[in-house]
């Protein structure tokens, strides 16, 4: 797939706020700051698209970005870690829960994990909710330009096991970094075999 158009939309502050259901959606996650604009920015070739920073839960809304005028492309608030109060934090939790649950044009949800620390555990208990919820979801290992090859192989036999280890089984793990240019045509592949 190649993306000719990437149009911002609304950023949303809740579930029930979010566009008309109208094409399939393909929603990003992950902790703070694990490059998840970063992200959104390569594979749509536009660096301002999503607001980057350095400071850990800057996104706090649903934000939505058509894509070709086919499909949304969603940048969902990051879990974890954010300067923030613990209301807050509570108050975008349960939006994305409701998000995930309830939103029947999902066709997808992207989870990012950092390919140079270990599996975490807020990691692994919400993939695992995903899966309880049958939610269809693909990991992305995120900042793979910072690891060698060999680490990278054993981030994944390491994440592998760990998945294992909770009973989660059958979930597609690819690697991408903006910096050397790598798993853009795998994702968006993906996301093209979805629609």
């Amino acid at each position: 797939m190649h993306i000719k158009t990437a149009k911002y939309i609304i950023s949303s502050p809740s579930y029930d706020l979010c566009p008309e259901v109208s094409v399939p959606e393909f929603a990003f996650i992950g902790r703070s700051n694990v490059g998840k604009s970063s992200l959104i920015n390569y594979l749509t070739d536009n660096g301002s698209l999503a607001k980057v920073s350095k400071v850990p839960g800057k996104t706090k809304l649903i934000n939505h970005f058509l894509i070709n005028n086919e499909w949304f492309l969603v940048d969902l608030p990051g879990y974890g870690y954010a300067k923030t109060s613990k209301e807050n934090r509570a108050k975008w939790g349960a939006f994305i829960e409701d998000y995930i649950l309830q939103r029947e044009n999902l066709s997808n949800l992207f989870v990012l994990v950092d390919g140079r620390i270990p599996p975490q555990t807020i990691d692994i208990e919400f993939i695992a909710w995903l899966k309880q919820n049958k939610i269809p979801m693909t990991i992305i290992i995120t900042k793979t330009d910072k690891v060698s090859k060999n680490e990278l192989d054993k981030f994944k036999t390491l994440y592998v096991r760990t998945l294992k280890a909770s009973r989660i089984t059958d979930i597609e793990m690819m690697a991408s970094t903006s910096i050397k240019k790598q798993g853009k045509d795998e994702i968006l592949d993906l996301i093209e075999n979805m629609m």
